[in-house]
């Protein structure tokens, strides 16, 4: 007979738990207590934005050059994500692998640069063996460790405490809290200093132009809206039965009424319909022009498709009539439109 099987799954450095015996509810509560380690975590970085913070901002800010953000092994893969953040929010930046700094890569760093480094304990050799060449470049070094006394703290021109109570991993060993500490911080940074460069969101979508990101921050409502001969619109003269004739065509659930100049006068859609036929309206009589909603909510073609919707969202439509500078209908959309862009 084959002997059960010995595979057990740890919980803490003095006991283990056999497999079989992780229940859902046992694998919830294990869940829960990381999520729970590392938000107090992240949480007790609150009161270190302090002045060091704010000073390493400073340098960052007066960097002529790039920010060259260093690590080792976890937070090596923090340090990446942090050159991403920063270079995609105005900050130039980039990531180097301290380990091949010391065989060639350390030409990449200019006198005009800033350096971050990121090391838990603050003595990662890595590290510790280009401190010299950086420190005879003579550029700002910026450290964010977990040990203000250690040497990569007291050998730079700033320290940013990232320092935690506790690992989430049961063992205290896997970096868990200490990378999600240091991530936060590394986007608090990155965030502070987007909003005092003034960068804007047209700013993001041009270092973001593929993707759905990009098609909410680039699109413009001229490239997707309906143009020419397939714009709903009728006369003011037009009876109310023209107008649904003439919705019932283009298919976007409203009408523009317009003037001779094609000046847009006011609007009729699916929802004025319901209103007025509960009033007993003769359709084939009564003109559109005592029915259409005058000071309809209009938008700009050059203005973002973004934009259009939000209007949409706040005001609880789901069409705009788009005009130019004197008042002329020059084109329509819908929610429709937004979803086959990828706006929404």
């Amino acid at each position: 007979m084959m002997q059960k099987s010995s595979v057990v799954s740890r919980t803490n450095s003095d006991s283990v738990v056999p497999v079989h015996l992780c229940t859902a509810s046992k694998l919830q509560q294990l869940g829960l207590a990381v999520i729970e380690t590392e938000a107090k975590a992240v949480a007790a970085l609150a009161a270190r934005i302090d002045d060091n913070f704010v000073q390493a901002c400073q340098f960052m800010l007066a960097c002529e050059g790039r920010i060259v953000v260093l690590g080792m092994g976890k937070s090596g893969h923090i340090g990446g994500k942090i050159a991403a953040t920063l270079a995609s929010t105005g900050s130039p930046a980039f990531f180097v692998h301290p380990g091949e700094a010391s065989h060639g890569d350390l030409g990449m760093i200019t006198e005009k640069d800033v350096v971050l480094a990121l090391s838990n304990s603050g003595e990662t050799d890595e590290i510790l063996t280009i401190l010299p060449l950086i420190k005879r470049l003579g550029v700002p070094l910026i450290a964010l460790t977990g040990n203000p006394v250690s040497t990569l703290a007291r050998a730079a021109n700033v320290h940013v405490d990232v320092s935690v109570t506790q690992e989430a991993c049961p063992l205290g060993l896997a970096p868990t809290s200490s990378t999600t500490a240091t991530l936060a911080m590394g986007d608090a940074l990155a965030v502070a200093m987007l909003e005092a460069r003034g960068f804007t969101a047209e700013d993001f979508a041009r270092s973001h132009p593929g993707g759905r990101l990009g098609r909410r921050l680039l699109l413009l409502i001229r490239d997707i809206m309906h143009t020419g001969t397939t714009i709903p619109k009728v006369q003011e003269n037009a009876l109310l039965k023209e107008a649904l004739v003439e919705m019932s065509r283009k298919g976007l659930g409203m009408t523009a009424v317009v003037d001779a100049q094609q000046a847009l006068l006011g609007v009729f859609t699916d929802g004025d319909l319901r209103r007025h036929l509960d009033q007993e309206v003769d359709v084939h009589t009564t003109s559109i022009a005592h029915l259409m909603t005058r000071n309809c909510k209009t938008v700009h073609p050059d203005k973002l498709a973004a934009e259009a919707l939000q209007i949409m969202e706040t005001h609880k439509i789901s069409a705009l009539l788009v005009v130019d500078d004197q008042g002329t209908l020059v084109g329509a959309l819908n929610m429709h439109d937004l979803l086959r862009a990828g706006v929404v």
